[in-house]
């Protein structure tokens, strides 16, 4: 990062990641209700509980306007997590919040280390400011509630992504995705100043605008930089002076339009009120701090400078809105101690902004700049596009152009030149990465040098690339995939909205051209690399609908944000594929014990359930898909369990006629549990109740039927003794007949 650039204390960053929080809520309502202070509700946002499972995201965005005044967040999760926990959670698994300004986060490429949940606290407000190029990250806290305001954030597009865990193998491809998932909601308010010359948390702070005109400098003793066809913006505040009691302050706004060299901020005709106090006015310290895009105070602000000692200079000051805050001090000192009510300084705040003619930037304003026009690509995902310059020079069917026609040409003394490019990064698209390549037919003779806003410079860039040891390769959004002497080649990922220059410096350039011949080529792309050729590249938008955003889902070999890492060798991805397949054959023990035991239906599950997983783990691992993967699936999930549960039955000795209603009801269940989240860790337990329960019902059913056969038995046999006393007293009874019949034959014989 430059010099100069702006660091932020962890104050700072904490704040930060409650400010995106803001970006958790879908869809804005505006309200248009004045509250207290002067200020109203400019938005109010409502995210509904979500589920994020394992290995998934959720991107969120919230527009903050320059009128904006607080801000107002609550975020409730299902994450139970503590400081001694978060230690031993490992990433890959791990709950996550990384927020990032101006564009979308992306942990995989980030080295920040992670800071603590008692890091999340209300404590600390003063210091905080977004950190430019970087993000940072947080373990998902279970409750957080806290109110922002316009002196710690600034008004800006603020993008934060939770992660149901980080790292390679958050991209891979898996055949089975388990882990734990968890769930948010939040709610976020927005509040702004009804009246545009009011501002603060409480829009109770004045703010001036400053009154600015155009100006001519053609002399060449100009205050500017003494060389012709600048254009010089004078902007001074609206009354002749300003007055200011003892560390009272003042704030004043300018909104910069176009591309500038410097801005200079100066105090002119500095004197005490009233004008019969005595002291030295050289004593009293003007102190002033300039923020861009938000309102600036002595911890936070971008640059500062005493006034009343020499002019702040801000050299390539971005485009945008810039506060600018005046503070009086050393008053009471100056004036030997007798401060009265009425005792102020009185200054003159007076502001010069030095801008190019068009078609020149740089130093002096003695360097071409070009601005490059977006060509989109037909048929391809929103927002893929290249950018050309206008001009005859370049040809409009060519998605590159030769540097060498473009090239400034203006050398002094070895000076080395610098040839600018400004492109547009429209709303909406900053999920895509801006792709920069560089290709001779001789050793490559330039630097690269990037920036957001402003012009870049040797102290002030956001990514640069000098050569193959030095460049931004630090950076976690700084990608570079080639580095030789005839090619550069890399990505600047999840690029911001708004306009960026890209600066090359033509090192020792005496001739003004070179001999070799050089493309460029500027590209905004959705997948760095294309996925490496490893995976898939996807597109989607985040919960607000408000910004594409493109990832790689990579193989099963592969992993990270671009499917550049080998997860799993070739070597190894090969035995383990034949591994994973040819032990699908020990389905052929339980196939072959059932047909001896001429158990044909459980036969035909074993076999088809060792075939279907075979065909489904070979195109799992990518050999070979006899049918869709959801249905080879299906067929997996769903003839396994219904082995294990007809295995259960099987062990019962009840009828077929049974077995078959069991078998029927099995299928039913076990077909819906495939069908349904079938990878689920429960369905093994599930399985294994269905398959007891089928056997309690088989061993019931069997009891049942020994049951009343026992029962039929006794009763059959009492029948038969029954039957047999009957049959018994009936020939007893015939004889007595017959003995009687005997007697009474007798005695008529005996009579005759």
């Amino acid at each position: 990062m430059a010099e100069n650039s702006i660091l932020c204390s962890v104050s700072s960053l904490i704040i930060s990641l409650f400010t995106l929080f803001s970006c958790l809520f879908g869809h804005c309502n505006s309200i248009e209700q004045l509250g207290d202070y002067n200020t109203f509700t400019i938005s109010s946002f409502k995210y509904p509980e979500t589920q994020i499972r394992p290995f998934d995201m959720r991107y969120m965005r919230v527009d903050l306007p320059p009128w904006f005044s607080s801000m107002s967040i609550a975020l409730k999760s299902s994450v139970n997590l503590d400081i001694r926990s978060v230690e031993k959670v490992p990433k890959s698994v791990l709950p996550m919040i990384c927020f990032r300004e101006g564009s979308l986060p992306l942990p995989d490429v980030s080295n920040t280390s992670l800071k603590e949940l008692a890091s999340l606290s209300n404590s600390s407000f003063e210091g905080a400011q977004i950190l430019q190029n970087s993000e940072q990250c947080y373990p998902v806290p279970r409750s957080m509630t806290m109110k922002l305001t316009t002196e710690q954030i600034s008004a800006t597009v603020l993008y934060f992504g939770l992660f149901n865990g980080v790292g390679p193998t958050r991209t891979q491809s898996k055949m089975i995705v388990r882990g734990p998932s968890y769930s948010f909601a939040a709610n976020i308010t927005v509040e702004g100043c009804a009246t545009s010359t009011m501002l603060g948390q409480y829009c109770n702070q004045t703010v001036e605008q400053l009154s600015c005109g155009l100006s001519r400098n053609n002399s060449g003793n100009g205050s500017a930089s003494g060389f012709f066809n600048q254009s010089m913006v004078s902007c001074r505040n609206n009354f002749e002076t300003s007055c200011l009691r003892d560390e009272e302050i003042m704030i004043y706004t300018l909104e910069i339009l176009r591309i500038a060299e410097f801005l200079t901020i100066s105090a002119e005709n500095v004197r005490l009120r009233p004008l019969s106090s005595t002291g030295n006015v050289s004593g009293i310290d003007l102190i002033c701090y300039a923020r861009y895009g938000a309102m600036p105070s002595a911890t936070v602000h971008d640059y500062s400078g005493n006034l009343n000692k020499s002019p702040l200079v801000v050299n390539s000051p971005k485009v945008g809105q810039w506060y600018i805050s005046i503070l009086a001090l050393n008053l009471s000192k100056v004036i030997g101690g007798s401060l009265s009510n009425v005792s102020k300084v009185c200054y003159s705040l007076e502001l010069q902004e030095l801008e190019c003619p068009m078609g020149k930037a740089g130093p002096n304003c003695l360097f071409e700049r070009y601005m490059l026009q977006t060509v989109l690509r037909k048929e391809s995902t929103p927002f893929e596009s290249y950018f050309l310059p206008y001009g005859e020079k370049v040809m409009s069917d060519a998605a590159n152009f030769l540097l060498e026609p473009l090239l400034s040409n203006y050398s002094f003394g070895g000076v080395d030149t610098w040839t600018y490019f400004i492109l547009d990064i429209p709303r909406g698209a900053a999920g895509g990465n801006l792709h920069i390549r560089l290709m001779s037919d001789r050793k490559i003779n330039y630097e690269v040098y990037v920036r957001n806003g402003g012009l870049p410079s040797l102290v002030d860039w956001d990514f640069y690339y000098v050569n193959k040891s030095s460049s931004s390769h630090g950076s976690m959004f700084f990608v570079l995939y080639s580095s030789s002497e005839e090619k550069v080649d890399f990505y600047i990922l999840y690029i911001k909205e708004g306009i960026w220059n890209i600066a090359l410096r033509h090192l020792n350039n005496t001739s003004g051209t070179s001999n070799g011949q050089t493309t460029m080529s500027i590209s905004l792309e959705r997948c760095p690399k294309r996925c490496s050729y490893h995976g898939d590249c996807r597109s989607a938008l985040d919960a607000s609908g408000l910004t594409s955003y493109s990832f790689c889902a990579c193989d099963r070999n592969h992993g990270g944000f671009d499917c550049s890492i080998e997860i799993v060798s070739r070597q190894g991805h090969l035995w383990q594929s034949i591994a994973l397949i040819a032990s699908n054959g020990a389905a052929v023990l339980p196939a072959f014990w059932a047909l001896r035991q001429k158990a044909f239906a459980e036969w035909v599950i074993y076999t088809a359930s060792g075939i279907t997983s075979g065909l489904y783990h070979a195109c799992d691992v990518g050999t070979w898909c006899a049918l869709s993967f959801g249905v080879l699936q299906f067929f997996d999930f769903w003839l396994s369990f219904l082995a294990v549960v007809s295995t259960f039955v099987y062990l019962t000795t009840i009828g077929e006629v049974y077995k078959r209603a069991i078998h029927t009801v099995v299928t039913i269940l076990t077909a819906l549990m495939a069908i349904t989240k079938a990878t689920r860790s429960s369905n093994i337990i599930l399985v294994m109740a269905i398959g007891a329960l089928a056997l309690l019902v088989g061993w019931l059913i069997e009891f049942s039927t020994k049951y009343r056969s026992l029962s039929f038995s006794m009763d059959l046999c009492l029948n038969t003794l029954e039957s047999t006393g009957h049959g018994s007293n009936k020939q007893e009874y015939r004889k007595q007949s017959k003995l009687l019949d005997l007697a009474q034959v007798g005695e008529r014989t005996e009579a005759g």
